[in-house]
């Protein structure tokens, strides 16, 4: 899941002019000689590119059709560089809200994605898109870096009680009108949204779209008393999407989770939860000094029972082995088109037994391609 440290816009909830350049025309050429070249039924490229060029000329922008906003979501996820899950991207589900720009149409749509995204258990990739940024009317924003978070509240010693890379979200909820959750480890944190220049405000999400996953371990049943937990739906909502030069600031996307993220990363990160120390002292495990290799033998127990916990319910997810299988007979079919498959290695490769994986043992290209999910920083 790509490392989001912030918003797009500035300090978390600043108002004022959000710049929505114009769109550009040669990043509108670009993609739609793409979208031609790849869908040869979408008819005449030259009346659809004259059309789109005086709409740029005239207005500064453009609208995609409905199935140029499919395919452009779709290529956005087939060129993230960061995701090891893409053999899928054909399948992403697109749901098309473009003509939603409020603070209270974006929360609904917001749940209605975890709703249908979560089903019963079996997580289905999906993107809503949401009103884009035009000259002069920005669209909305989604301040949280996923649609669901956990709290982390401050402490008066400094440390904080929940996710401690939520605390300034958290915070800046509580400044705008929340008054917390239930005091736990995993509260979940209400959507915090922007309609265009306006203030940002907060929007609760009910119970029922919150799919969580209480951890328990196949062989330690002391393991359920360490109260772990994890959501079902892994939904950046972060990012921006950008599609020939428009841009949709809020386009929340999801597939389902790899078990690395939850159990090596967002539990096991020493300023995450950090429950790598706690798990070895409950498997009595020697952690006098490193060579004992605790912390690993610690972390893969951590991992076992968030696949096994996941099963258990019937929720979907992946592991590191078996992913990386997939990523590779991803790359040998967009090899095989003729297409550049650029990837991260140091987020390709798994955070834990890296080198026992397939993606570990060879190089990737880097480029930049477009249609892309932008993360915060990277331009307006």
């Amino acid at each position: 899941m790509p490392d989001l440290n912030g918003d797009l816009w500035g300090g978390p909830g600043e108002p004022g002019e959000v710049e929505t350049p114009p769109a550009d025309p040669a990043e509108a050429e670009a993609f739609l000689r793409l979208y031609h070249a790849e869908n040869p039924a979408a008819g005449p490229l030259r009346t659809r590119l004259r059309e789109v060029l005086r709409s740029i000329a005239r207005t500064g922008t453009y609208t995609h059709t409905p199935d140029e906003l499919v395919y452009g979501a779709r290529v956005a996820w087939r060129n993230s560089a960061r995701c090891i899950g893409r053999l899928y991207w054909r399948a992403l589900r697109v749901r098309d809200l473009r003509d939603v720009g409020s603070v209270e149409g974006v929360a609904v749509g917001c749940v209605e994605h975890l709703r249908e995204a979560t089903g019963d258990g079996r997580i289905r990739p999906t993107i809503t898109v949401f009103a884009p940024d035009r000259p002069g009317r920005p669209g909305p924003r989604v301040l949280n870096e996923q649609l669901i978070r956990y709290a982390g509240y401050r402490r008066a010693d400094g440390s904080v009680y929940g996710d401690p890379r939520n605390a300034d979200l958290t915070d800046l909820a509580r400044g705008l009108g929340w008054t917390g959750g239930a005091g736990t480890r995993f509260d979940v944190l209400p959507l915090v949204v922007r309609a265009g220049d306006g203030p940002p405000r907060v929007c609760a999400i009910p119970g029922d779209a919150v799919l969580e996953v209480p951890l328990r371990h196949p062989d330690h049943p002391w393991f359920a008393s360490l109260g772990l937990r994890w959501h079902a739906v892994p939904a950046i909502s972060g990012m921006r999407l950008e599609i020939g030069g428009v841009r949709y600031p809020c386009a929340p996307f999801n597939g389902w989770y790899m078990g690395t993220e939850i159990g090596a990363r967002n539990l096991g990160d020493a300023d995450r939860y950090d429950m790598v120390p706690a798990v070895a002292a409950r498997l009595g495990l020697d952690t006098s000094h490193d060579r004992t290799l605790w912390r690993d033998r610690a972390l893969v127990e951590l991992n076992v029972a968030v696949l096994a916990s996941f099963a258990a319910a019937g929720v979907t997810i992946t592991d590191h082995h078996t992913e990386s299988r997939r990523f590779l007979a991803h790359l040998e079919r967009e090899e095989r088109a003729g297409r550049i498959c650029p990837a991260d290695w140091s987020w390709i490769v798994p955070p834990i037994s890296g080198s026992a994986t397939p993606v570990f043992h060879r190089y990737y290209d880097e480029a930049r391609l477009t249609p892309a999910f932008v993360q915060p920083g990277a331009g307006v």
